[in-house]
């Protein structure tokens, strides 16, 4: 994929993530729905890994900075950059490079990036003067209270990827020959 295509592809999910959360913020559903991570995995599966690695990373971050969500105190933006660019860069690792189906890929990676997200707070918040959380809560914990998103996640996401596969577009996203 040509390089300009690949910016303006990342600009775009980044921007994304963070005016859809805004949407669901705005009604009380962040938390519940984790509007973030939707951009992040379409980012990943329908403009590759290294798209969805970059969108996963930056956009918490500068969603922090530019509306306050998430927190920018630490850990929990630092601690999405982490479990984010899991997401995308996975999504688009078991999407793009190996064809999964999309419905696998989102459960894989909803299961890696809660893991990811455990795995920080057991070996490396600790580091930073943070007290250890037990490696297993963060994906319990995260999947029972996201479980609403996940869902929203895991029918959403392979559905517009289905629907997007179906009208040509992700050829054009990767500059396949259309005719």
């Amino acid at each position: 994929m040509k390089t300009t295509r690949k910016l303006i592809l990342t600009a775009l999910f980044i921007a994304l993530g963070i005016l859809l959360p805004i949407s669901f913020h705005m009604v009380g559903l962040g938390k519940v729905f984790l509007p973030m991570h939707i951009p992040v995995i379409l980012g990943g599966m329908l403009a590759g890994p290294e798209v969805g690695l970059a969108v996963g990373a930056v956009t918490p971050m500068l969603s922090a900075l530019l509306t306050g969500m998430p927190p920018l105190m630490p850990p929990v933006a630092q601690g999405m950059v982490f479990e984010l660019a899991i997401y995308g860069g996975l999504a688009g690792l078991l999407y793009w490079r190996f064809r999964f189906q999309p419905f696998f890929v989102v459960t894989v990676v909803a299961l890696a990036g809660r893991l990811a997200y455990g795995a920080l707070g057991y070996f490396v918040l600790p580091l930073f003067g943070f007290s250890r959380v037990p490696i297993l809560y963060p994906v319990t914990a995260g999947l029972v209270s996201g479980l609403p998103g996940v869902l929203l996640q895991v029918v959403f996401i392979p559905s517009l990827v289905y629907l997007i596969e179906k009208s040509h577009v992700l050829k054009y996203i990767r500059g396949e020959n259309l005719g």
